[in-house]
């Protein structure tokens, strides 16, 4: 067993890991070994489905100090006047120069690929077998606490009978023949992907079947921008629309008439609220699917046949018997207990600002490198979850409202910070900094003057659609 000795033990080398390291040795000289059961970094976008993108702006994801792309606005396209969203292998190849020209080149991070984590420090290399034994001086990371369940690594949801042809997301840009029917298996963001993906490439919507066991809330992406008076615009829209409703379904409906929120059917009040961002041309394409199944989730597949959860037997969907299942049901980013992000000896990554978890990851990095604690190990990490506690992902409305309370209050406290404050005043990945020369604009202005005549009552009514004590 080869015995190794640093400051921290970072398990895992996706996007969240990344971006704390890379934060972290900014500003604290420390050294880092990172561990990824991956060939390399970059985590999920390695097995991502060849045509994903982005759905955010490319200049709202990565690490604090490099930026990914080149602040680019779209030209063409349905998206002309949008910022520029990274395809997959330009994340990866972005996440690979990060590892190569920052971290390993500033002489205290080394990398472990292919390497499974055995927990006490421990970790093996899947390839050679050797084992490693870390002592850590300060703490272990958990950098995979949220990592996201994806369809190419996990089998599907529902049972599969012989004959039945079930493939994931993955493998449409592979099928060797065109199907006379493609059933689409799932709600979320990688489901709206491969049904734009099919009719972009040529596939009749009436020749597509869209399994969709709830329907789902998303975010408009052109007011998701990194524009400070876009997205201080947007969060005074949500502040409003909380505190002039009596639910959360209200709400919502009121965010889809300020332009804010999306749904695909207007008939239909969803129920999930993961909230992805979308386009409206990605909507278009979407509303042409009429043959929608919402019949709870899929229990079992066989050769023209569907049965779901809440159906009898003799209750099943029928499909074309050749028809491809394209599995887009894994649940996607976790909905994990919130905890603290300081522990004893550990740190568990989580969001901290809602819906931006790259700059909760750096924001966790940076304050880990510089806030200064005593002998009181426990005092030291309660002084840092009280200028940055976690927030958390959401699922249905009540989360959504959890997401926007919690990210709210973690926002008013690592802004309470001046230290804290100015660094993420300068920091790319935070959608709501501000550059000085816009500080004066009317446009920001007049969205600044109205977020702060909702916050209050508009967080205190999200604090109860959340369930929460005030």
């Amino acid at each position: 067993m080869a015995v190794l000795e640093a400051d921290y033990l970072v398990v895992g080398a996706g996007a969240m890991g990344m971006g704390f390291v890379d934060a972290l040795i900014d500003c604290a000289d420390v050294s880092v070994v990172m561990v990824d059961r991956r060939h390399g970094v970059g985590g999920h976008w390695l097995d991502a489905y060849p045509f994903v993108r982005l759905h955010q702006a490319s200049a709202l994801y990565g690490v604090a100090s490099t930026p990914l792309g080149g602040g680019r606005i779209q030209e063409r396209g349905p998206e002309a006047g949008l910022h520029e969203r990274a395809t997959a292998p330009e994340i990866c190849a972005y996440y690979d120069r990060i590892l190569r020209d920052r971290l390993l080149a500033s002489g205290k991070v080394s990398f472990h690929s292919n390497c499974d984590y055995l927990g006490g420090g421990r970790f093996v290399s899947l390839i050679s077998g050797r084992q490693h034994e870390v002592r850590v001086r300060r703490s272990v990371v958990d950098a995979r606490y949220l990592t996201p369940d994806i369809p190419s690594l996990m089998p599907p949801p529902f049972e599969v009978a012989d004959g039945a042809h079930v493939i994931p997301i993955n493998d449409l840009v592979g099928l060797g023949c065109a199907a006379s029917q493609y059933v689409i298996v799932g709600a979320g963001k990688t489901a709206t992907d491969a049904c734009v993906w099919l009719i972009d490439n040529g596939v009749d919507p009436d020749a597509i079947c869209w399994v969709r066991p709830r329907d789902p809330w998303m975010l408009n992406r052109a007011v998701i921008q990194p524009e400070p008076a876009t997205f201080i615009g947007a969060a005074a829209d949500t502040m409003q629309a909380a505190s002039e409703s009596v639910s959360a379904d209200e709400m919502f409906c009121r965010l889809e008439d300020a332009g804010v929120m999306l749904r695909i059917d207007g008939s239909v009040t969803p129920t999930m609220a993961r909230t992805p961002t979308i386009a409206q041309w990605e909507l278009d394409r979407l509303r042409m699917i009429e043959n929608v199944v919402r019949r709870g989730h899929l229990r079992a597949v066989s050769p023209g046949r569907l049965t779901f959860d809440n159906g009898e037997a003799d209750d099943a969907v029928a499909v074309d018997p050749d028809a491809v299942i394209v599995h887009c049901a894994a649940r996607g980013l976790r909905t994990q207990p919130q905890v603290p992000i300081w522990g004893n000896r550990t740190i568990t990554l989580q969001p901290v600002r809602a819906g931006f978890p790259l700059f909760g990851a750096a924001l966790s990095g940076h304050v880990e490198a510089t806030v200064a604690v005593g002998a009181d190990a426990d005092a030291g990490n309660a002084a840092k979850n009280a200028i940055c506690p976690s927030s958390t992902y959401p699922n249905g409305l009540a989360e959504w409202a959890r997401m926007q309370v919690t990210g709210g209050r973690a926002a008013a406290a690592f802004s309470a910070n001046p230290d804290i404050k100015a660094w993420a005043d300068q920091v790319a990945l935070n959608p709501s900094r501000t550059p000085p020369d816009l500080m004066e604009s009317d446009e920001l202005v007049a969205a600044v003057e109205r977020l702060r005549k909702y916050a209050a009552l508009g967080m205190s009514r999200l604090t109860e659609f959340a369930g929460m004590p005030a």
